[in-house]
């Protein structure tokens, strides 16, 4: 019966983009005492689904978490164990969330490493990333995602795209990056 309530609450937030009042949550849970809203509450706050700031509550990260039931093979059928445990998207792709930041991809130059058009990549910004990495990089004032490269014989970064159809872009004026790409997110119908 908690369960069903959290998923009224998390369907409220989700449809108005913020939680319900005490008195909304009456009519939502079907209660008809404060008292029982402030008791359901209070158990949220303490499983750490809810936090109250200055008396306002809001969500935690948990609160949106889903169940990491196992893994799962990806070749030959086996038996799939069933373990317990809860995962938010955001502690699994954002080591920083402070300094990341998210794009919509457009175009098919970097397909040769899974990210397609339409596809969001998850950016930390840094300015010294490694050879290889996937950078948001603005090059002679133009903005791109592409592999980081040193081309040795001539002493110069650039970039290159994971599609063959595309040339490698070699600064004329400059090269700046500006983050890391540390995940792609893609929706399935």
């Amino acid at each position: 019966m908690v369960n069903d309530r959290l998923d009224i609450l998390k369907k409220f937030f989700k449809k108005n983009r913020r939680l319900p009042s005490y008195s909304e949550m009456l009519s939502l849970f079907g209660f008809s005492s404060k008292n029982a809203v402030f008791k359901l509450i209070n158990k949220w706050v303490e499983a750490n689904l809810l936090k109250k700031i200055n008396g306002k509550l809001s969500p935690t990260s948990r609160f949106f978490a889903l169940p990491l039931l196992g893994n799962i093979k990806a070749g030959f059928p086996i038996l799939a164990e069933e373990n317990k445990n809860y995962l938010t998207l955001d502690d699994y792709l954002i080591e920083d969330p402070s300094s990341s930041f998210l794009l919509k991809v457009s175009g098919d130059s970097m397909t040769g490493v899974g990210i397609f058009d339409g596809d969001i990549v998850v950016v930390e910004k840094k300015k010294a990333p490694t050879i290889g990495d996937i950078v948001l990089a603005q090059i002679d004032r133009e903005w791109t995602l592409k592999i980081f490269r040193k081309d040795r014989r001539r002493r110069i970064n650039y970039l290159e795209a994971a599609n063959p159809k595309y040339p490698p872009l070699y600064p004329h004026q400059e090269l700046q990056i500006y983050g890391v790409v540390k995940a792609v997110i893609r929706k399935f119908n």
